[in-house]
């Protein structure tokens, strides 16, 4: 019996320690791409964030009414996911013509999208320095294969995207789509 129990024990510790591995990676990596994007600012073109990646932060985006941000990398592949949202490979930067999209794991940064709300403010700081407001104008839920998201389609806008439901355990055909409109682009800080 005593055996048995141990070994209870022991699975539930790994199968926590895996259960808090992602976010914990998440979090870290978010403290080394801010180091890579404060370089990018100042170099003028994006930066590693370490020797070995594949990827580098190309923005910051920011849900003032969440009291959250978090630094976006360049490419939407699992890899870079594990990091951090990604700018989705095709769409546009954040307040050129057209659509950005970024994607996130729903258990990581983009764990609290659902609560953002029609009007609430979204702020992307782009690696060139470029700061551009959004106001997002609502929410749905799509397939993943059935978005109706078009890069080219007018105006300067801003999809952000994640697994549904939020609080699933495991992976489905969903996705939450919340999407936002630019307010206004140029401001540029260092």
């Amino acid at each position: 019996m005593r055996a048995l129990a141990a070994l209870l024990a022991a699975a539930g510790l790994v199968l926590t320690a895996e259960g808090a591995w992602i976010p914990a990676k998440a979090a870290l990596a978010q403290a080394l791409l801010a180091r890579a994007f404060a370089r990018s600012l100042a170099e003028g073109g994006p930066v590693r964030p370490w020797p070995w990646a594949d990827t580098a932060p190309v923005a910051r985006i920011g849900f003032p009414s969440l009291g959250e941000s978090y630094l976006v990398l360049a490419g939407a592949s699992g890899q870079a996911l594990a990091f951090g949202p990604g700018h989705v490979e095709g769409t546009k930067e954040a307040g050129e013509p057209g659509l950005a999209v970024y994607a996130a794991h729903r258990d990581t940064q983009f764990r609290s999208l659902g609560r953002l709300a029609p009007g609430d403010p979204v702020e992307v700081q782009r690696w060139d320095g470029r700061i551009v407001a959004f106001r997002v104008t609502g929410a749905r839920v799509v397939r993943f294969d059935r978005s109706g998201l078009d890069p080219d389609a007018p105006g300067r806008r801003l999809a952000l995207a994640t697994c549904w439901p939020l609080d699933a355990l495991v992976p489905g055909p969903e996705r939450l789509v919340v999407e936002a409109v630019a307010e206004a682009t140029g401001r540029t800080e260092p």
